[in-house]
């Protein structure tokens, strides 16, 4: 699947919950609901894992992003604190794609390397720690925060499992992207 059908289905996806988040809360609805909610959770998944499978930084990131953009939509406004954090991991992933861009240039890239320390916490594996790994490692701390939370639906806590996977893959196959720019010339 294209990152089209990845895109289309998470936003797919987030609908379904909301409204299943939503029907939990309306009286006679709740069976409808919970239907709506498990659907939007089992698309979502599968979603996330064909993301993974094909191992591309870009498409990895852009589900995520997309999941992460659709919760900002649906949150409820009155929520301050998760609206920042939701702006923030979006402003995040917005640097990420912008070093994505970078990376896929060689020679930019090459220049680039040389405005990094060389201390080891400015690294990851001797490549520059930019914003690509920056977004993804805080954004994998807000998940392990979330999935420390009590009372996560299983289902839920499965999709967040795969959401944190996801980002470790993105980051080992930005790595490769990084080797091949700073090895090739």
């Amino acid at each position: 699947m294209g990152s089209t059908g990845l895109v289309n289905n998470i936003i797919t996806a987030t609908t379904s919950i909301d409204y299943g988040r939503k029907g939990f809360a309306t009286r006679g609805k709740a069976e409808e609901g919970r239907i709506s909610y498990e659907e939007g959770i089992a698309l979502a998944l599968t979603t996330f894992k064909e993301a993974q499978n094909t191992a591309d930084p870009q498409a990895l990131i852009l589900t995520e992003y997309t999941f992460l953009s659709q919760e900002l939509q649906i949150s409820d406004k009155s929520d301050k604190d998760s609206i920042d954090s939701l702006i923030k991991a979006v402003q995040s992933f917005d640097d990420a794609f912008l070093a994505l861009q970078i990376v896929e240039n060689k020679t930019l890239y090459q220049g680039a390397d040389k405005t990094y320390p060389n201390y080891k916490k400015y690294r990851i594996k001797s490549y520059p720690k930019d914003a690509y790994h920056i977004a993804c490692t805080s954004h994998q701390t807000r998940i392990k925060n979330i999935l420390r939370a009590p009372g996560i639906d299983p289902i839920e806590k499965a999709l967040l499992k795969q959401r944190l996977a996801n980002l470790s893959t993105a980051q080992n196959s930005y790595l490769e992207k990084q080797k091949k720019a700073m090895c090739e010339q």
